[in-house]
């Protein structure tokens, strides 16, 4: 992952630290998703974003988060080391697993600068 956007990556997941820590959970969860989009090309960070989201599903009960995790787990990463990725997908299981999606304006920016967007 270039340094420029593990600089925002790496951010995203520090505001969904704060956020858990202070039990807003839907804003600890939208940073989790703009961390994934962020990590899509890269199997490493791809990977660990799919981690802290199978344990926000542990946290907050969601079987269907758990369960949606697990196989994201097993070949996100694999994935990104492909180049196969759906560009703009937010990783959680209430979007499949395949389908690219809008990325938002601040995060296309960021990706466009390492010509990593389609």
């Amino acid at each position: 992952m270039p340094t420029g956007i593990k600089v925002h990556y790496r951010r995203e997941l520090d505001f969904y630290k704060t956020a858990f820590a202070q039990r807003n959970l839907p804003q600890a969860w939208h940073h989790l998703e703009r961390a994934h989009v962020l990590a899509q090309a890269w199997p490493r960070e791809h990977t660990y974003v799919h981690w802290r989201m199978l344990l926000f599903g542990i946290h907050i009960k969601s079987g269907r988060e758990i369960l949606g995790q697990i196989p994201r787990l097993l070949v996100g990463g694999v994935k990104s080391f492909v180049g196969n990725i759906p560009v703009g997908n937010t990783g959680g299981a209430n979007v499949p697993p395949l389908q690219p999606m809008e990325i938002q304006e601040d995060l296309s920016e960021i990706l466009k600068a390492y010509q990593i967007q389609n």
